[in-house]
């Protein structure tokens, strides 16, 4: 059997251009739009899936109820993304070599874009230190991290960023080429989830 790929799926920040109400928990398709990631995770059946909570945690893993995850609370979730991403990355058995970051806003990630890129980290010739999706040009999300060759540098990292700085300064990336505009799409305001709900409506996404 390959190794297994992990997923850490990010539902602890504030979303603060959201509005009051929290983000993660606002309706999509009949469900909230936090459920929609870790589902897709899920049914990708890739590793464990670790989902780290902070702001509104309880409401949160209210909202996570029934599906087989792993939840880990962050405390110091105000600090930053970067402290999300540690206390995911270190819930995972350390067997694990691998893992996505998954962020919880981005609902249109489905499970057939994880298997491909997990596919192509575990075919790769020589292991990269991420594999990254690539759309139009424009690199998204969700990102695969080779935990083996990040962990120091990951373990250094503070405030509101995740692994892009220490990619920036590698050249041992894996783009891969993708048609799914999902990996370009997050929802950071009221607006944008309208204009998602309306483009599903209209058979545009």
């Amino acid at each position: 059997m390959p190794d297994p790929v992990g997923t850490v799926l990010l539902a602890a920040g504030r979303g603060t251009r959201f509005g009051a109400s929290p983000k993660l928990l606002s309706p999509l398709d009949g469900k909230p739009l936090v459920r929609h990631a870790a589902e897709a995770a899920l049914a990708a059946d890739l590793g464990p899936v670790v989902a780290v909570l902070g702001h509104a945690a309880a409401e949160v893993r209210a909202a996570l109820a029934g599906l087989p995850l792993t939840l880990v609370e962050n405390p110091d979730y105000a600090a930053g993304l970067s402290t999300s991403l540690r206390a995911g990355l270190g819930a995972l058995p350390e067997m694990v070599p691998a893992a996505f970051v998954l962020l919880g806003d981005m609902p249109r990630i489905g499970p057939g874009l994880l298997v491909r890129l997990a596919e192509a980290f575990r075919s790769a010739p020589v292991a990269p230190c991420a594999v990254v999706p690539v759309r139009d040009g424009q690199r998204g999300n969700p990102v695969l991290l080779n935990r083996h060759f990040l962990g120091p540098g990951l373990a250094g990292l503070t405030g509101d960023r995740g692994a892009g700085p220490l990619l920036a300064r590698r050249d041992d990336v894996l783009d891969v080429p993708v048609d799914e505009a999902g990996v370009l799409i997050d929802v950071d305001t009221p607006a944008a989830l309208a204009d998602l709900s309306v483009k599903d409506r209209d058979g545009a996404v």
